[in-house]
């Protein structure tokens, strides 16, 4: 009972609640259908106590399901480090550098951001994954990219497993006439496997290979795309602020230099900054090691420069229909229906009379922030997402950049 108190604490429960979310549910079902039929398969044939090659094969498919499982759920239930609430740097004279976060009550550490799903400001954040229900950063980024390497090697393997298996028991019981192709299944082979390969069986194959074979394209994707940022010793959001850093030195014609601050120059050593031996990350998620040219607050005072000019930039609009906050509000139009943002960020109801401040949108939605009363800042309340561009129409005196220079620093 201790042995199993030292694991299981209240801390531990709350985090097995990021199972009830549909991300884990398919990944860990895809794995799940994968690695079952790929057992069965194997059995059917390569037994694995006749040959050698068996038997590696047999272990080789264990191994890739443990070291799959064991990585996907490290990177859930580690979690990505988070900066403690109301934290404040060490010499006070740093804080002109960060952020406010309001509903953290404290400041934004170098890298971090905070993550509406998580409620939480998050170390070195990259993305928040629906698929394992958390964020992806500092602590959990070495699992989070084994697994995405693991995945697509499991499920080749498991792939040519499914295809040796429909070639060698399809192979004797299929038969060619001049314009059909038919198979027998109730035909008896010449070397009955173990277990019995039916239509049913044939079909769930089918499906597992289709599974294996898509994952194995879309996770390897994705892995690259990780690889290609952590080579640069950057995560996916500093890649959009380094982009928006060009686009508005070249905006202004302002002259300067942006140089990213946590390249090292060495894609060895931007390697070693993820993956260590020991298995955790390099640094405490606070300070991080940085080029010759820069400091620690090199890229944070590049992200104040671009929220200063995101909220010159905004344009201020008025409500002129009630939303109630729907993902495709079919009242709204077909096209407003169809063409509603695929992503996670969400919708804010509007009521007429709103007054909400646009940053960017598409052709038929526009995303913003709801303009608040003082009671609802004070309680670091923030409303942000997509709303039906017909709601709105641009105020005639846009106040959106007049207001904004005396509003404090925030999320």
């Amino acid at each position: 009972m201790n042995f199993m108190s030292s694991f299981v604490t209240f801390e531990n429960l709350h985090e097995v609640r990021r199972l009830c979310h549909w991300g884990p549910v398919i990944a860990l079902s895809v794995i799940a259908i994968c690695s079952t039929m790929a057992i069965l398969d194997s059995i059917i044939w390569y037994w694995p106590l006749d040959t050698t090659g068996g038997s590696i094969n047999f272990i080789m498919l264990i191994n890739w399901t443990v070291l799959i499982l064991y990585n996907y759920f490290n990177a859930m239930f580690v979690g990505p480090g988070y900066i403690p609430p109301g934290w404040r740097p060490d010499n006070q004279q740093d804080t002109q550098y960060l952020q406010y976060c309001r509903v953290c009550q404290g400041y934004k550490a170098p890298r971090s951001h905070h993550c509406r799903k998580c409620n939480r400001c998050v170390m070195k954040m990259d993305h928040h994954c629906p698929w394992i229900n958390n964020c992806c950063g500092h602590l959990n980024h070495t699992y989070f990219t084994s697994f995405l390497l693991l995945a697509p090697l499991g499920c080749s393997h498991a792939a040519i497993i499914f295809i040796m298996t429909m070639y060698t028991q399809l192979y004797e019981r299929i038969s060619f006439g001049w314009s059909t192709v038919k198979i027998d299944m109730s035909a008896v082979r010449q070397f009955q496997p173990l277990m019995p390969f039916s239509v049913p069986a044939f079909a769930a194959t089918l499906f597992a290979l289709g599974l294996a074979l898509g994952t194995t394209i879309a996770v390897g994707m994705l892995f690259f795309i990780q690889m290609k940022v952590i080579l640069r010793n950057k995560t996916s959001i500093e890649s959009w602020i380094e982009e928006k850093a060009k686009d508005r030195i070249q905006h202004y014609q302002t002259g300067e230099e942006f140089i990213f601050p946590y390249d090292l120059g060495s894609r060895w050593l931007n390697f070693k900054q993820v993956f260590t031996w020991s298995g955790r990350p390099s640094g405490d998620g606070i300070e991080w090691p940085v080029h010759p040219k820069c400091h620690q607050h090199t890229l944070t005072i590049e992200q104040l420069k671009q929220k200063a000019d995101k909220r010159v930039r905004s344009v201020q609009y008025r409500a002129i229909e009630d939303y109630n906050g729907a993902c495709c509000p079919l009242s709204k139009g077909l096209q407003t229906f169809f063409r509603t943002p695929c992503t996670e960020e969400p919708r804010i109801p509007l009521n007429k009379g709103d007054t909400i401040l646009a940053t960017r949108g598409t052709k038929w939605w526009m995303y913003g922030d709801k303009v608040l009363g003082e009671e609802q800042l004070k309680v670091g309340e923030r409303v942000r997402g997509w709303f039906p561009r017909r709601c709105v129409e641009k105020c005639h005196y846009d106040t959106a950049a007049s207001d904004s220079t005396s509003e404090k620093k925030v999320n």
